[in-house]
């Protein structure tokens, strides 16, 4: 997937989540080049926002490493994206893998997020790999614009559900186990018209950064990943026709990446077998931003 300039047709979602099965073009979630070699095998994985987007491409990737996966998704709106991954997932899976689950849920309130974790510890008694990846943001020209309702959504997606699954998967979890957040480039750089999200987003990094300190006695690593712009339901969800059609034009690729393109960042991160001595750390798929983290 080569630099150069790019420019997607104009489009607009009225609600989020978003879509992913009506976005044009559809989200590349998949390489015929990418060459799995067993890095997960035997490991059980859930993925937070997994129904499309990076999610989607993280689930894949996962499956294809041998990874038993579970995934959420929100109720209603995402259902056919969910479905459609669920398949995915089950003609990806390996021989040793157990079928994948996908489970309904709004990761904003901590009851919710034990039954996800419940479920998935009954469906396959433990947890290897927790992936908080879900996430909403809306645009807002100034901070006046962001009343309390829609500040505590944002924050209650992007940030509690991340504290709120992280402290009932780590019951089920053990040495070796692995704990990965989505971050943004936002986070490093800032966006003046994601105040919002990018506030979740950089209290993210310091999360991974805490966490991995707490954690590290237990042998249990935390690190991150901090996209750049990538073509994800999320774009058409939240921003005008116009801007969706010039999306990612900004970094220096001058283009948008793809979810496939930022998938193998959570393959390298929980892969026990060749990268055990990193933790605490984010990784920038980001489109040639330089940031320093």
């Amino acid at each position: 997937m080569a630099s150069g300039e790019q420019k997607f047709p104009p489009q607009k979602q009225d609600a989020q989540p978003g879509k992913e099965h009506v976005m044009d073009p559809v989200p590349q979630f998949t390489n015929p080049d990418y060459k799995p070699s067993n890095k997960l095998q035997g490991k059980i994985a859930v993925i937070t926002g997994g129904d499309s987007g990076i999610g989607r491409a993280v689930c894949n990737l996962f499956a294809l490493e041998g990874a038993t996966v579970a995934f959420t998704y929100v109720k209603g709106s995402e259902d056919k994206d969910a479905r459609d991954t669920l398949e995915m997932i089950k003609k990806a899976k390996t021989a040793g893998a157990k079928d994948p689950l996908a489970i309904p849920a709004d990761l904003g309130f901590d009851e919710n997020c034990k039954k996800v974790v419940d479920e998935v510890v009954k469906a396959y008694g433990q947890i290897d790999i927790l992936i908080n990846n879900a996430a909403e943001q809306y645009e807002c020209a100034s901070v006046e614009e962001i009343d309390e309702k829609r500040l505590e959504r944002v924050f209650r997606t992007n940030i509690f559900s991340y504290f709120f699954m992280t402290r009932h998967a780590l019951k089920h979890m053990k040495e070796g186990s692995s704990i990965i957040n989505t971050t943004s480039v936002n986070a490093y750089k800032g966006n003046a018209k994601l105040l919002d999200y990018t506030s979740t987003k950089g209290a993210i990094v310091a999360f991974t950064r805490g966490l991995s300190l707490q954690l590290v006695s237990k042998g249990i690593r935390v690190n991150g990943v901090a996209p750049g712009p990538i073509w994800t339901p999320l774009i058409p969800a939240s921003f005008k026709e116009e801007e969706t059609s010039q999306f990612g034009g900004q970094v220096p690729m001058k283009r948008a990446g793809q979810p496939i393109e930022v998938a193998p960042s959570y393959v390298f991160l929980a892969c026990n077998a060749c990268f055990f001595y990193i933790s605490g750390q984010v990784l920038h798929p980001n489109g040639g931003n330089v940031v320093n983290a």
